[in-house]
């Protein structure tokens, strides 16, 4: 069997355990960094054994994941570089041990980040995107903090929220379609999400957002801030 498949059926065995609160906040710390599996499954289950505690489940997966994301920034900001300006032995190791993890995607997040922190930052946190890519390399190019914060909370929360609501009133059928379709349930919400996002801020809140995102210098600048110069 696959051994991701025989990880993902030992983090759902413990929704049936006294422990199952306690490894849903585990597993959604490690995933915003560097476990593989999602904490979604996890919650789905909690959520169904004890329906009137979903919000509480929610409550724990979020602060998890979003406690997480913030170990993820650490990784970046403090443990990617060496002082001379290359690549630490944990940043070569995340390189090749977490999937879909590349320099080519590493490059490519900076250059979002460059434009949108915020709504690349939400974006990540919410849809099914490995979000432990975007929290290391936030903390690489040295991403407005609070901004992160604020946007893995409304992402991550937002995420969990639909989750254990759609549980708490729909049960186990809405689980068996979620299991299916949540993928492209989350893109769609997120595209709607992104184009109000857009949309209110060009109408209303154009200047208020230019400020708080736009403060600092440039993503890249403060990433080749921090490496040595060839002199």
């Amino acid at each position: 069997m696959n051994p991701l498949k025989n990880l993902y059926q030992w983090v759902l065995s413990w929704a049936e355990s006294a422990y199952g609160t306690l490894v849903l906040f585990l597993v959604a710390f490690a995933e915003s960094s560097f476990f593989p599996v999602p904490a979604d499954p996890l919650l789905m289950a909690l959520c169904l054994g004890k329906v009137k505690k979903s919000m509480y489940y929610v409550f724990m997966c979020t602060l998890g994941s979003v406690l997480g994301g913030i170990f993820g920034f650490i990784i970046g900001y403090f443990l990617w570089y060496t002082p001379s300006g290359d690549l630490t032995g944990i940043a070569n190791f995340f390189f090749s041990v977490i999937p879909g993890f590349t320099p080519e995607v590493f490059n490519n997040v900076g250059a979002q980040y460059d434009a949108h922190n915020f709504l690349v930052i939400f974006t990540a946190a919410f849809t099914p995107i490995p979000y432990k890519v975007f929290s290391i390399t936030a903390g690489v190019f040295q991403i407005n903090l609070p901004v992160f914060i604020i946007a893995s909370i409304l992402g991550r929360g937002g995420r969990f929220v639909i989750i254990g609501l759609l549980i708490r009133f729909f049960g186990e059928p809405i689980k068996e379609m979620m299991d299916k379709h949540f993928n492209t349930f989350i893109i769609v919400l997120t595209i709607i999400f992104a184009l109000s996002y857009v949309l209110i801020g060009y109408l209303f809140f154009s200047k208020a957002i230019t400020c708080l995102l736009y403060t600092s210098p440039s993503p890249r600048d403060r990433t080749r801030s921090r490496m040595p110069s060839s002199a």
